[in-house]
C-alpha cells in the first residue's frame, strides 16, 4: 500500500500524512513505517522523503525534553540509512537554527552525526553550522563531526579553521571551544598552520 506514496504529488503526501496522523502516531508504529519505507521497490523522490521527514520526526524532535525513546532512535536510524539528506534539510536544519539551549536536540544530532549519518551528509551538517553564528550548542555538533574522522573537502575544513580563529575571543572561556581547536589540531595538522 505504501506504493502511493510514489504516486502523490507534495500536497497530496502532506493531505495523506495528516490523515493518518503521522505526526503524532505511537513511536513503536513509527519504527515500522520506517522499516516499510525501506522496503519499498522504488525510492521515495528527495521532495517526499522531506515530507515525511517533517511529518514524521520535526515535531517529535523538537518538543524532546528527555533523552529519545529507543523507539524513536530506531524510527530515525531507519529513515536515515535511505534519506539522510532530505533529513538533514529539514529535521537538522530546524534543530540546528532553534533558538534557546535544546540540549536534547543537540544530543541527538550528535548521535546521529556519530552512528547514523553517511559521510556526505555529515559535511552537510558541518556547513549548516557554519552558516550560522558558531555558539556553545553548535560546538559539540563540530566535534561530533569531526570525530568520524572523516576527510573533510578543502574548502569546507578552510571555512571550519577560519571561523574558529574569528570566534576564539567569544569562546575564550570555553572548554568545548578548546577541545574543538585540539581536536582540529591533532587531525588536521598538516592542513593548519
Amino acid at each position: 500500500e505504501l506504493c502511493i506514496l510514489n504516486n502523490c504529488s507534495p500536497s497530496q503526501l502532506e493531505g495523506l500524512c495528516s490523515f493518518l496522523q503521522l505526526s503524532v502516531c505511537p513511536e513503536p508504529f513509527l519504527g515500522h513505517f520506517c522499516r516499510w519505507l525501506l522496503a519499498l521497490t522504488h525510492d521515495l523522490s528527495y521532495t517526499s522523503a522531506a515530507i515525511l521527514a517533517e511529518q514524521l520526526f520535526l515535531r517529535r524532535v523538537l518538543s524532546l525534553t528527555q533523552p529519545p525513546s529507543r523507539h524513536l532512535m530506531a524510527a530515525l536510524a531507519s529513515f536515515c540509512s535511505k534519506y539522510s539528506q532530505p533529513f538533514c534539510h529539514v529535521v537538522v536544519a530546524a534543530v540546528l537554527q532553534e533558538p534557546g539551549e535544546g540540549v536534547e536536540q543537540t544530543r541527538l544530532v550528535c548521535e546521529l552525526v556519530e552512528e547514523c549519518l553517511e559521510p556526505h551528509c555529515v559535511q552537510l551538517v558541518l556547513s549548516q553550522v557554519l552558516e550560522m553564528p558558531l555558539s556553545e550548542k553548535l560546538l559539540p555538533v563540530v566535534q561530533a563531526v569531526l570525530g568520524r574522522q572523516e576527510v573533510l573537502p578543502p574548502e569546507l575544513l578552510d571555512l571550519l579553521v577560519l571561523t574558529l580563529c574569528r570566534q576564539a575571543s567569544a569562546f575564550a572561556t570555553s572548554l568545548d571551544y578548546a577541545k574543538l581547536v585540539t581536536a582540529m589540531l591533532t587531525m588536521y595538522q598538516s592542513q593548519v598552520s
